[in-house]
């Protein structure tokens, strides 16, 4: 039998404007569909969960600035 992956919640839940969770860095709809979902879902969730938040950690570029 497969283990189930894992929630990333880390009990620090704070939505964005665009409802993405700024402790997990899951959409509000990935968060309720989690208990649905199978384990490869929930790794596709994971890993666009990861994307979120390197974006969000990264320095925006600032376009004011020539390169």
């Amino acid at each position: 039998m497969t283990e189930r992956v894992e929630s990333p919640c880390i009990r620090i839940c704070c939505l964005d404007d665009d409802d993405v969770c700024l402790g997990c860095f899951r959409t509000l709809t990935e968060i309720t569909q989690w208990t649905l979902v199978d384990n490869a879902s929930r790794l596709a969730i994971l890993t666009n969960a990861r994307h979120r938040q390197q974006a969000y950690t990264q320095p925006a570029l600032r376009v004011d600035k020539p390169l």
